[in-house]
């Protein structure tokens, strides 16, 4: 009788400023991140780095920068930095790494390639990361990656909700983003109910973006 599939064990390195380091072997995406989480604990500042031995992808959380950085691997040799704005997005980020390297971040949040591009004002960044998508379908990606996130449909089904339950000083860069995005793409933004959080945006059903945000769903 043959034996049942088992994936290789998956070998990866923790890291820290200071020198410390951990090697894990792990059978699948959770094991890597209770290691991970173990690793670590309690530590509020400094650098800590995954890297994956069998991609030569790595994943650094800096908390002191407030912001994490993705680099090496075939895909993409260049680093490059997003802004965290909620500490519990640190451990978050870890699992998708874990689940997909590099392509499970895609979805994070604003990358950009220089750290010193996450000082810049909330709206600059938004707009600058707009104006990276010029044509319809990757800027209809985009912003359904946003919904994705953080989104939900109306029970009404007539509004896609951006941003749902968030104030208005959460998510600002990306809100401006969206925004941007959003007139770029002709859709109909839509009057928030008033008990609606500050921070949502509600856009009206749009064939283009049901189907963008379906293929996230």
């Amino acid at each position: 009788m043959a034996r049942p599939y088992a994936p290789a064990p998956r070998r990866f390195v923790f890291t820290t400023a200071d020198g410390t380091a951990e090697e894990v072997s792990v059978a699948d995406p959770q094991e890597a991140y209770e290691a991970f989480a173990a690793f670590f604990g309690g530590r509020e500042s400094g650098t800590c780095t995954i890297a994956d031995g069998s991609t030569g992808q790595s994943l650094a959380l800096m908390p002191e920068q407030r912001a994490i950085a993705r680099r090496g691997g075939a895909d993409r040799p260049r680093t490059e930095y997003l802004r965290i704005d909620r500490g519990n997005r640190y451990l978050t980020s870890t699992m998708l790494f874990f689940e997909n390297g590099h392509a499970g971040l895609d979805h994070f949040g604003q990358w950009f390639p220089d750290l010193t591009d996450l000082d810049a004002p909330p709206a600059a960044r938004g707009a600058a990361r707009a104006a990276v998508f010029t044509t319809e379908a990757a800027a209809l990606q985009e912003v359904a990656r946003i919904w994705a996130d953080s989104g939900i449909v109306d029970p009404s089904d007539r509004y896609y909700v951006f941003f749902d339950a968030y104030d208005a000083d959460e998510e600002e860069a990306e809100r401006a983003e969206l925004l941007a995005l959003i007139a770029f793409l002709g859709l109909e933004r839509a009057d928030a109910p008033a008990d609606a959080a500050g921070g949502e945006v509600w856009v009206h059903t749009d064939a283009r973006l049901a189907a963008a945000c379906e293929r996230w769903s």
